[in-house]
């Protein structure tokens, strides 16, 4: 069936992926020429090498710090009560250009190999003064990969005030029920304050966002001892008023300019280790059951350390649908953790095929020292394969802003943003690039 599925996409997709490919190779001559040196090989990063349970419980723990439901229930009646769906993207007021429409710096940023077989570029005048982040989609969410009636698309964006800790940061709704014409509206990331009679802006780039069931789980930046943070879809609040500012003003309630505001339900502090693990990526493996939440730190090259990919699980209890699984005293342990030599992690991806014994893990390495275009690579305990391109068989295939990686399993494709641009491809088609 998935052979079957790959032909068909093929088939349609086929007049599109020459001109994106080639739109690619000729933006990036200079990243696809570089030869496989001794410098590219070495950076291999061979197999996964398990980590003990002990290692993970020391380092990777988290401890869950529940926002009170006396402040959610307190703020949303304050604001008038949560928008649904229907009202939410039936008031998108903006459009994602088409591939045709996206110039030549944002089809730039599409991965050489495997070719992209759906593009979107943002905006201009919508994204200005934003740093693009994650992206995760309805097909996370739930078994049918929907919304409830609908597919959507959720992308972050933070706003750089100079620090470290960003201005702000929002999530998109985009509605994706027609491919040929995406548009979205966006809400502000809040954190309830003041025993719920206020809020104030997630002060972090988003980095990592997945979305399971009704809650999405989005990561933060070093600034913040809370290593996740957890917004429920089902409290998204309109906003009173487009002023710039934040939370509650006269007359109203402001959301940075943003038409709408998401505020937190609970939060996810790091172990007070000196070899804490920040997670910087975050996807779900729907082959597990439940689903798990998979996570990468991000580690630079020449740290002279390992990167460290583990999963957590996810809660089984309906009552605590969408939140990662946690013991009495509100702690969430690794259930499985590996090294690997990947460096600059900046999208991760587990995924286990049907029948299959074991989950892939596939990592995209930004551009980092290289410059240019990055790296994608697919490992387990016995080696890593990645993807290779241009007239000398390059490894530096993928985008170069290598960003989160989200699979969206209903229609087999994985999406991912690489600065304005938003594009997606069929898992099948990255994995025969692989295996080439």
């Amino acid at each position: 069936m998935r052979q079957r599925g790959r032909h068909r996409r093929r088939r349609r997709g086929r007049a599109l992926r020459a001109a994106l490919t080639g739109a690619a190779l000729a933006l990036t001559g200079a990243a696809t020429l570089i030869s496989t040196s001794q410098a590219e090989v070495a950076d291999a990063p061979g197999g996964l090498r398990p980590l003990s349970a002990a290692d993970r419980t020391l380092d990777l723990r988290l401890t869950e710090q529940p926002v009170p439901g006396q402040w959610l229930d307190r703020l949303s009646s304050a604001m008038g009560g949560p928008v649904d769906a229907d009202t939410l993207l039936g008031s998108t007021d903006r459009v994602l250009l088409g591939a045709d429409d996206c110039s030549a710096a944002d089809r730039g940023n599409l991965p050489v190999s495997p070719s992209a077989t759906r593009v979107y570029c943002w905006d201009e005048d919508g994204t200005r003064g934003w740093l693009p982040g994650a992206v995760t989609t309805s097909g996370d969410a739930g078994a049918k990969g929907r919304w409830r009636d609908h597919r959507v698309l959720l992308a972050a964006w933070s706003q750089d005030d100079g620090s470290s800790r960003g201005g702000a940061a929002r999530v998109s709704f985009i509605d994706a029920d027609d491919p040929a014409r995406l548009t979205y509206t966006s809400a502000l990331l809040a954190v309830p304050v003041d025993g719920g009679r206020d809020y104030r802006a997630l002060s972090s780039p988003v980095s990592g966002m997945v979305w399971y069931g009704d809650k999405l789980i989005v990561t933060t930046g070093s600034g913040d001892r809370d290593a996740l943070y957890v917004y429920d879809v089902d409290r998204v609040q309109r906003a009173t008023t487009d002023a710039d500012t934040v939370g509650r003003v006269p007359g109203g309630w402001a959301a940075h300019g943003q038409r709408y505001v998401l505020p937190a339900v609970a939060t996810y502090r790091l172990p007070d280790t000196a070899g804490a693990a920040r997670p910087a990526a975050l996807a779900v493996d729907r082959g597990t059951a439940p689903g798990t939440l998979v996570a990468s730190e991000r580690v630079p090259a020449g740290a002279d350390r390992p990167t460290r990919l583990w999963r957590y699980p996810l809660s089984a209890d309906p009552d605590r649908a969408g939140l990662p699984a946690a013991d009495h005293a509100g702690h969430v342990d690794a259930a499985e953790a590996y090294e690997t030599g990947a460096a600059d992690v900046g999208g991760i991806l587990a995924h286990r095929p049907e029948g299959a014994e074991r989950s892939d893990w596939y990592l995209g390495r930004a551009s980092g020292e290289h410059g240019g275009r990055g790296m994608l690579w697919r490992q387990d305990t016995e080696g890593a394969r990645t993807t290779r391109c241009g007239s000398d068989r390059s490894h530096l295939c993928w985008s170069g802003e290598a960003g989160s990686l989200a699979y969206w399993a209903q229609t087999g494709e994985v999406w991912s943003q690489s600065g304005r641009t938003l594009f997606a491809l069929p898992l099948a088609e990255l994995d025969r690039a692989l295996d080439d």
